[in-house]
């Protein structure tokens, strides 16, 4: 591995941004891909992501801006994806750039819809990348946050540990704390099954229930993702770490949580298409519920609360109902 290497950003959403925001503190340059040519060329022009932390401002000689994948992933030696895992396949579809020499850091919280495997093992399997070239940089931290300056910590996860350190030495700064840990498919899963537990607690919040039952909620989930973790990848970590329960705390209460915001709307009544709609923002839970409920009838941990929401996103039962049972399962 480089003593220097160059880094590249996959994704023009929020979390991409602030990425892009942390490697300018600590990179002279890095590539930065994203779809959306309109963006692009706003960027090059005001200096700001339009749609997407628009109060981030850029020096542009520190961005090679494409819409190419394949120039961005020419330029780097580490790449970090940050766009929602159900469009990764599709992006993915459009490489011509050999991956097996680079570095992958996954910032994506979910899993790929069409291999139902969280994103290290979609590169390892599909790519053949070694587990030792694959990372995860998980929080907790609201891209939202970055951008607002406020102090914020990251877990930065690889089999590797130098990777690790140097990918946490770039993302760091006056408000940016990072760690890294060894636990590469158990933070990565924690990062996923975070936001079932979100929807859920957005749901809870919907249907009028309050701060006491919000709290033995999340209590109840953190053993429960103990448990879901527990069966896929046997190691020794504390899952009261700030990468397993802090991320879900801040996922689960924070005013920025789009699987929040997404739970308390299909609380209130709204269908999924039309929370979907409305929100205009991806909620990486949605998709994480079926696909954790679907894995855990192989493992057949005890999950009441992902079987609860799966319960009410793709079996259409009511939430009130619901709910009313879960309530009689949590301690």
């Amino acid at each position: 591995m480089k003593d220097n290497p160059k880094f590249a950003v996959i994704g023009g959403g929020s979390w991409a941004t602030a990425i892009a925001k942390m490697l300018c503190v600590n990179q002279t340059k890095i590539a930065w891909y994203m779809r959306n040519e309109e963006a692009i060329a706003h960027l090059q022009s005001e200096h700001h992501n339009p749609n997407y932390l628009s109060s981030v401002e850029f020096k542009m000689e520190q961005l090679l801006l494409t819409n190419n994948i394949n120039e961005a992933i020419a330029f780097a030696d580490i790449i970090i994806f940050a766009i929602p895992s159900a469009f990764l396949s599709a992006e993915l579809q459009k490489l011509t750039t050999n991956l097996e020499d680079k570095i992958v850091f996954s910032a994506i919280k979910g899993i790929v819809p069409e291999t139902s495997l969280i994103v290290g093992e979609h590169f390892h399997n599909t790519y053949q990348i070694p587990y030792e070239n694959i990372g995860v940089i998980t929080g907790p931290c609201h891209a939202e946050e970055v951008a607002l300056e406020r102090l914020s910590y990251l877990t930065i996860a690889c089999g590797d540990a130098k990777k690790a350190k140097v990918v946490a030495l770039n993302l760091s700064g006056n408000y940016i704390k990072a760690k890294i840990s060894d636990d590469i498919i158990g933070t990565e899963y924690a990062a996923m099954l975070k936001n079932i537990y979100a929807i859920a607690a957005g749901i809870a919040h919907g249907l009028g229930y309050g701060d006491n039952f919000q709290s033995v909620l999340m209590s109840n989930g953190i053993r429960e993702m103990k448990k879901f973790i527990r069966e896929v990848h046997k190691m020794k970590r504390n899952i009261n770490d700030s990468a397993y329960l802090g991320d879900l705390l801040v996922t689960g209460y924070s005013i920025f949580s789009r699987n929040r915001m997404f739970g308390n709307m299909i609380g209130k009544g709204y269908t999924v298409k039309s929370a979907m709609m409305e929100m205009s923002m991806v909620a990486e839970g949605y998709y994480a519920a079926k696909s954790a409920w679907e894995l855990n009838q192989k493992y057949g941990a005890k999950t009441p609360i992902i079987d609860a929401v799966h319960e009410i996103l793709y079996e259409g039962k009511e939430a009130k109902k619901v709910f009313k049972k879960l309530t009689d399962k949590l301690d």
